[in-house]
């Protein structure tokens, strides 16, 4: 598999936002500040992901899995972190942290496969 600079930093944001989460629920706070920001680097790094990739097809890098799948995840990919933050906003409790820490585990995975459609590695 090859792994590219956007994954490594994906990865790394996407870790960090679920760690800060999972935290918060674990010492019983309700989401903040910090959680729900954490939450938006994510959705940040997603719309930077997204406009490098097109930036990337338009230099002539190709897809190697299905074009359709890659944006298929990308924008899957960017509903979850804002369905979280509503999830968050509407019920203010210690366990909507926990809804906003899977939102980086989750996108961490999308990720993975996202890199694994684009680069052509197939799931082990």
């Amino acid at each position: 598999m090859v792994v590219d600079g956007f994954f490594i930093t994906g990865a790394i944001v996407c870790l960090l936002a679920a760690l800060i989460c999972i935290v918060a629920a674990v010492i019983r706070q309700p989401p903040n500040d910090i959680t729900i920001l954490s939450v938006a680097a994510v959705e940040l790094f997603l719309l930077v992901y997204g406009i490098a990739a097109i930036v990337r097809q338009a230099g002539g890098e190709s897809v190697a899995g299905e074009v359709w799948e890659f944006w298929g995840y990308w924008i899957t990919a960017l509903l979850v972190p804002v369905a979280a933050f509503w999830w968050s906003i509407l019920e203010r409790t210690r366990w909507s942290n926990l809804i906003l820490g899977a939102v980086g585990l989750t996108i961490f995975v999308m990720l993975v496969r996202m890199e694994q459609i684009w680069d052509g590695a197939l799931a082990v």
